[in-house]
């Protein structure tokens, strides 16, 4: 199995959605962990007055990790269930994981 950790960035009104989906996918997800975050930066789009007084957007960071394939699987979910979506990801290997 080739091990990767999938990292989401997503917009916080869209969060709890994202958390639901995850959840239902008993055969791809085991778990994940989230905590909120805060997006910067000029592809950062700051829609409220306070995100722009602010100069950040309210994001939550959601990990988990599995085999490839899983995740593969998972973003394909996620692209069909919310194509509007601002949402920002990346794949990295994971060398080990388990429970100690």
């Amino acid at each position: 199995m080739n091990a990767v950790l999938l990292t989401l960035l997503v917009p916080q009104n869209i969060a709890q959605t994202v958390e639901d989906l995850l959840l239902e996918q008993q055969a791809l997800v085991s778990g994940f962990t989230s905590i909120a975050a805060h997006g910067h930066g000029s592809s950062v789009v700051l829609l409220e007055p306070a995100e722009r007084v602010a100069g950040h957007a309210p994001r939550v960071h959601i990990q988990l990790a599995g085999s490839e394939a899983h995740m593969q699987q998972l973003l394909a979910q996620l692209k069909t269930a919310l194509p509007r979506a601002t949402i920002f990801y990346w794949l990295t290997p994971v060398i080990a994981m388990g429970h100690l």
